[in-house]
């Protein structure tokens, strides 16, 4: 008599991360028909636009070339202002974890600059750098280095003792305990910091577009909302801001949860 192979069930994990994409598909779907009926009842296309509408100048848009251009544009200086921040941060964190003068410079500076919207800097980074994309480097490194630097701190000064006894038992050297012991105990934190520093890059660069892109050709996605608002064509700009926020949603579901599934949720680590 042949044996009966069961089937190998299925991984918890992942039905659970298809039952959550089929509740926000619903909740999309949901969110899509409220905007859609009301902007129906409302007929007013100069304030909402219908969703058919928006979709049709997003196609428009995107086939004509416009949208992502702009749309690369403004990744192209997010992603330099980015790596600049997380370069300097990582230098800060760096100097704070390995003296008490550079731990208390950095949290001096974090209580300093961090409360300081990086829209508010707008006016000095005019002065300084005049308008392009110097400017607007300089407000998305202030809007992703402190969040980023202060969740590394954090992050690593909750490391238990046991393994900071382990990295000095083992006689390392600063830079190899940073990167052999703190780095990877302390994850979780750093990966919660980046992901926040990369939602307030996207939005201070966005906010920095409206107020002064680099100019008419070569603007980012925020300068392309401002023109379209100017020329009274709204559909556009909500196809604008539909972009941003389609980028922020690829960018959330295809780095960062795939980042995290493949460290901190596969190793077990959570933050407290």
């Amino acid at each position: 008599m042949r044996d009966v192979v069961s089937p190998r069930p299925r991984p918890r994990f992942s039905l659970q991360a298809n039952a959550s994409t089929l509740r926000r598909i619903v909740i999309l779907a949901v969110l899509a028909a409220i905007w859609e009926l009301y902007a129906r009842w409302l007929d007013n296309s100069l304030l909402l636009p219908t969703l058919t509408a928006t979709f049709g100048a997003l196609a428009r848009a995107t086939l004509s070339g416009e949208l992502p251009d702009r749309a690369v544009t403004s990744l192209r200086v997010l992603t330099t202002g980015y790596a600049l921040a997380v370069a300097i941060a990582i230098v800060f964190t760096a100097l704070a974890v390995m003296s008490r003068w550079g731990s208390d410079a950095l949290g001096l500076l974090t209580s300093m600059f961090n409360p300081l919207p990086a829209i508010a800097l707008l006016p000095v980074a005019l002065l300084w750098f005049g308008i392009g994309v110097p400017s607007l480097l300089f407000v998305t490194v202030h809007s992703v280095l402190w969040p980023v630097a202060l969740a590394c701190h954090s992050g690593f000064l909750s490391v238990s003792p046991t393994l900071r006894m382990v990295g000095r038992n083992l006689g390392l050297s600063h830079g190899r305990f940073i990167t052999e012991i703190l780095m990877p105990a302390a994850f979780p934190h750093i990966l919660s910091g980046l992901r926040i520093g990369w939602a307030f890059a996207w939005r201070t660069l966005i906010a920095a577009e409206l107020v002064f892109g680099v100019s008419a050709r070569s603007g980012g996605l925020g300068w392309f909302i401002y023109t379209n608002r100017a020329q009274l064509e709204t559909d556009s700009v909500f196809a604008g801001l539909l972009t941003v926020i389609l980028i922020g949603l690829a960018v959330e579901e295809l780095v960062f949860k795939t980042i995290s599934r493949a460290t901190v949720e596969r190793w077990g680590q959570h933050t407290s």
